[in-house]
């Protein structure tokens, strides 16, 4: 398989997680999701959820089961979001684009893996993770603090667009639909 097609997206949208509906999962197929959580769930500077998320999460959960696959070694933070969430995890450092803890939270649901959203902010992990796995893959733009929002820039995701697109990878969001 091609870089182009390893960090290709199969849904690409154009605002935070909070933009993918039940119906954009039901039309996907998806009857489970594994979900990033620094930038993808909750800003990485801090560990609040946003008063927007834990209803996304209750009205998300009625149709699909969620767990939580974070590359971040702090279980203590990680473990307090899923607490919150009320949805299992998986920690100690995912090391994505590594398919080994992604693959145990797909076992656990039960599903095969064109069935399981991998969901997250990083083409390089995330994406990547969940194409290495033959998942469906679902990229989103960053959770931010919005107190922070202005000053910080993201070159990382900046590079990793421009970097995917170089290697083949057509990178058109998804219309959200207000």
């Amino acid at each position: 398989m091609s870089w182009g097609k390893l960090l290709q997206p199969d849904l690409l949208l154009d605002t935070t997680i909070l933009g993918l509906t039940p119906e954009l999962l039901q039309q996907s197929g998806l009857r489970g999701l594994v979900l990033d959580v620094d930038e993808t769930l909750v800003p990485i500077t801090t560990a609040q959820i946003s008063a927007e998320l834990l209803p996304w999460v209750e009205q998300v959960r009625e149709i699909t089961q969620i767990w939580l696959v974070s590359n971040n070694i702090s279980e203590n933070r990680i473990k307090r979001i899923a607490d919150v969430l009320k949805v299992p995890y998986y920690i100690t450092g995912a090391g994505k684009p590594s398919r080994r803890k992604l693959r145990r939270a797909v076992e656990a649901m039960d599903l095969p893996p064109e069935q399981v959203g991998m969901v997250g902010d990083r083409l390089f992990t995330d994406v990547l993770a969940g194409n290495r796995l033959g998942m469906f893959t679902i990229l989103v733009q960053p959770m931010v603090d919005p107190a922070a929002e202005v000053a910080r820039k993201y070159p990382v995701h900046a590079i990793e667009i421009w970097l995917s697109q170089a290697l083949g990878a057509t990178l058109t969001p998804h219309k959200h639909q207000i």
